[in-house]
This record gives structure tokens, C-alpha cells and sequence, in this order.
């Protein structure tokens, strides 16, 4: 039983420590120190909630439906591109980047960003409903091992939340903020290329 456990968390943090649209997000409010705790629960929640309708045999359904598939992916790859534009935006104009002189974003609006980035993603939707559950359906416990794989986002998405603000006198300097964001808005535009090529 302990195995499946072990293997779920395993095979979870292999796959979401790869940079991506999530993890620049959540670092980039804990870098601010904007509505850290409810981005982190609201990431780990939808996890959860993906991996629990992988594991339960979503998975199968979904790629069942090309049209579905190919619309996830469309829309997608647009929001990627304005997000990355609008990191792009930010790298350019250095007196929009320092955390203190941009007045923070409402909660309602981190949390529409945040579930925009999980559910319009469909790097999550192949990485938590169809191979990680996928791969449950082969342990004896393929719900330990769902267990296990939750475990590791809620410990992932934690650490980059809390972890992030050790960086700050890093990034204290604007030139450090604009490399960020150019990096962002690279990461982002090359997800949405691949998505579109894919």
C-alpha cells in the first residue's frame, strides 16, 4: 500500500517541478506576497481534483472527443500568448515592475488568473487526468497512489508560495524583476507555440 503512495507522490513531483504557467504564476505571487495562500490552495485543490477524475476514468472519456481536445488546446495557447505579452510588457517598462509600485491585484481576480492557468492548461489536463491516471490504474492502490500524488503538489506549490519570498532581495533590483518577466514571457510563448504545433 505504502508503495503505490510513494510511487504517486514520485511520479507527481517529477512532473510539476518542470517550469510552466502554474509554477511562474504561483512564484510570482509569492515574489509579491500577494494572496500566497489561496493560490497555493487553490492550485493544490485543482490537482487534487484532476487527478481524483483521472484515477476515476475521465481520462478515457475525454480522449474520446478530438474537438474537445483540440478547443482545450486553442484556447489554451491563446491565453499563453497574452500572458506572455503581458509579461513581455512588463520587461520592457522597468517602472512597472518593482512590487511596491503596482497596487496589488483583488483576491477574485489572483484566483480567475490562477484557475485560468490550471484549467485553460492542457499540459495539466495530459500530465494530471491522463498519465498520472493512467499509471494508477496499473498499482493495486491506485487510489494511495492518487493520495500520493496530491501530497506532492500540496507540498510543491507550498514550498514555491512560502519559498519565494527568500528571493526578494534577489530581485530587489528592477533589472532582476525584468529578467524574470522576460523569462516568463519566453516560457509562456513556447508553451503556446508547442501547443499549437502539437
Amino acid at each position: 500500500m505504502l508503495t503505490s503512495a510513494v510511487a504517486g507522490f514520485a511520479m507527481s513531483i517529477a512532473l510539476i517541478v518542470a517550469i510552466g504557467a502554474q509554477n511562474a504564476f504561483v512564484l510570482r505571487q509569492g515574489l509579491r506576497r500577494e494572496h500566497v495562500v489561496p493560490v497555493v490552495l487553490t492550485c493544490a485543490a485543482s490537482d487534487a481534483l484532476l487527478i481524483a477524475a483521472g484515477i476515476a476514468g475521465v481520462g478515457t472519456l475525454v480522449t474520446g472527443r478530438p474537438a474537445l481536445l483540440t478547443a482545450i488546446r486553442w484556447g489554451g495557447a491563446v491565453f499563453l500568448l497574452g500572458y506572455a505579452a503581458l509579461a513581455a510588457r512588463r520587461a520592457l517598462r522597468p517602472g512597472a515592475l518593482l512590487p511596491t509600485e503596482r497596487p496589488p491585484a483583488t483576491l477574485g481576480a489572483t484566483l480567475l488568473a490562477c484557475a485560468a492557468f490550471t484549467y485553460l492548461n492542457p499540459h495539466v489536463y495530459l500530465d494530471t487526468v491522463l498519465l498520472l491516471g493512467g499509471i494508477a490504474q496499473q498499482h493495486p492502490n491506485r487510489w494511495l497512489f492518487g493520495v500520493g500524488a496530491v501530497l506532492a503538489s500540496i507540498v510543491w506549490f507550498t514550498a514555491l508560495g512560502a519559498g519565494a519570498h527568500r528571493l526578494a532581495p534577489l530581485l530587489a533590483r528592477t533589472v532582476a524583476w525584468r529578467l524574470l518577466d522576460g523569462v516568463i514571457a519566453a516560457v509562456m510563448a513556447a508553451l503556446a507555440v508547442a501547443l499549437l504545433l502539437g
